[in-house]
């Protein structure tokens, strides 16, 4: 996990607090040891969660199309993040 640097669009899963297992993307990276994450539903992106990067698992799939609207700038709707990480879940 140390050699895994976090990236907007990563699909990870928390490790610790009261989210424990449940599934989120990296709605923005704040720095080496800070992300934002959201869920779509629960955890919106205009309400990230502030989490450390070491209490959270690369879940191996990056939500390459979601992350490059973030990066242009292009509005993201939080049911956009909800259905990739249902489809992630139920796939």
């Amino acid at each position: 996990m140390a050699d895994i640097l976090p990236r907007v669009g990563m699909v990870v899963t928390s490790r610790m607090g009261r989210d424990k297992d449940k599934v989120f993307m990296v709605a923005a990276v704040v720095d080496n040891e800070f992300v934002m994450i959201a869920d779509g539903k629960y955890r919106k992106l205009s309400n990230a969660k502030r989490k450390r990067w070491k209490h959270v698992a690369f879940a191996g799939k990056i939500l390459d199309g979601i992350a490059a609207k973030i990066e242009a700038g292009k509005k993201v709707f939080d049911s956009e993040v909800f259905s990739a990480l249902r489809e992630i879940k139920e796939g």
